[in-house]
């Protein structure tokens, strides 16, 4: 007998205090249409409590699932977090989220897969509850963007917003839930998109804090070509490993980090844009936590037996898709 992993709750957090465009004009050389022409983006928000990592955002996300679910903290067996923006380099930002959860009988651990995290993170926990080895897993992708914002560098700090938001798996025998995925990696890529020190390469030093490099080096151009074409490239691939047309397809939801970018892939695609869910102009790029945070806001479009595509690119480059029959 088979069996598949579902979605069975989707829950997500954004901090109250929003940056707009107009905010960070104040801060660097920009205005509100140079950054809505070139990204799409309005406002973001902005994880202020002093002392807070994304781990009292992951925390925030999964409680209100636990909430939502009715479904007691203890009963959660393994929490994998999907994170770029960890609260310590040790320990994992998951054994904070479960301790501050109170999810006293779960293990849990960490994914770095950038922008892709949650994608990633979602085919581990799938391949948890296929085995047998699991039934309740959570995937949590948390996500402090402004960590690593640099905000004297216009090309960047309009880009990135803080958010989480947490899907619970379960086992089910129907066909429903992650069907398949499909995911790829070229650390060739390293160059284009990165943090150029903090880690074993390049410690911390005075030096590196002074030439700006704990924060997101990126290439736009790069960056920009690479996703446009490996999202698309893999969002066919799913589809073609399933024997789905983009016509069989319901809802189209990709990574949020540059609406250009959407709309590229979209208009590739040949999908109808009324069902590629977009949330960027409110969030803008929250990283692994963008596809989990924009399915959450439109959870209510989405219905038993709706045929789901999400793709993600991150940096490393890391990309991927899956192919998901929504059951929530």
């Amino acid at each position: 007998m088979k069996i598949n992993a579902k979605i069975s709750g989707i829950a997500s957090y954004v901090p109250d205090d929003r940056l707009t465009n107009d905010d960070i004009a104040k801060m660097v050389d920009t205005n509100d249409e140079w950054i809505t022409t070139r990204v799409g983006i309005k406002e973001r928000r902005i994880l202020k409590t002093p002392g807070a990592g994304s781990s009292f955002m992951g925390v925030k996300a999964i409680n209100k699932l636990l909430a939502d679910l009715n479904m007691p903290a203890s009963e959660i067996e393994l929490i994998i977090c999907a994170t770029s923006n960890p609260d310590y380099r040790f320990p994992s930002t998951a054994s904070v989220i479960a301790h501050d959860c109170g999810a006293v009988n779960a293990y849990a651990y960490d994914i770095q897969a950038a922008c892709a995290g949650f994608l990633v993170a979602l085919q581990a926990g799938r391949a948890y509850i296929c085995s047998g080895l699991y039934k309740k897993v959570i995937v949590v992708a948390a996500e402090k963007m402004t960590s690593m914002t640099d905000y004297t560098d216009r090309t960047t700090c309009p880009l990135f917003g803080d958010a989480a938001a947490a899907v619970l798996l379960e086992p089910t025998e129907e066909n429903v839930g992650i069907i398949d995925g499909v995911y790829h990696v070229d650390g060739s890529g390293l160059p284009h998109l990165v943090m150029k020190a903090g880690g074993s390469v390049l410690p911390a030093s005075h030096e590196t804090v002074d030439a700006h490099q704990h924060f997101v080096y990126q290439e736009g151009r790069a960056v920009y070509k690479h996703a446009v074409t490996d999202m698309l490239e893999s969002s066919l691939e799913v589809l073609k490993r399933n024997n789905l047309s983009i016509d069989n397809i319901d809802w189209f939801i990709p990574h949020q980090a540059n609406l250009r970018i959407i709309e590229a892939v979209g208009s590739r695609l040949g999908i109808d844009p009324a069902k590629v869910l977009v949330n960027i102009e409110k969030y803008g790029n929250t990283s692994a936590a963008s596809i989990p945070l924009c399915i959450d806001e439109y959870k209510s479009k989405l219905k038993k037996g709706d045929k789901v595509v999400l793709t993600a690119f991150g940096a490393g480059f890391t990309w991927g898709a899956m192919y998901i029959v929504w059951d929530c």
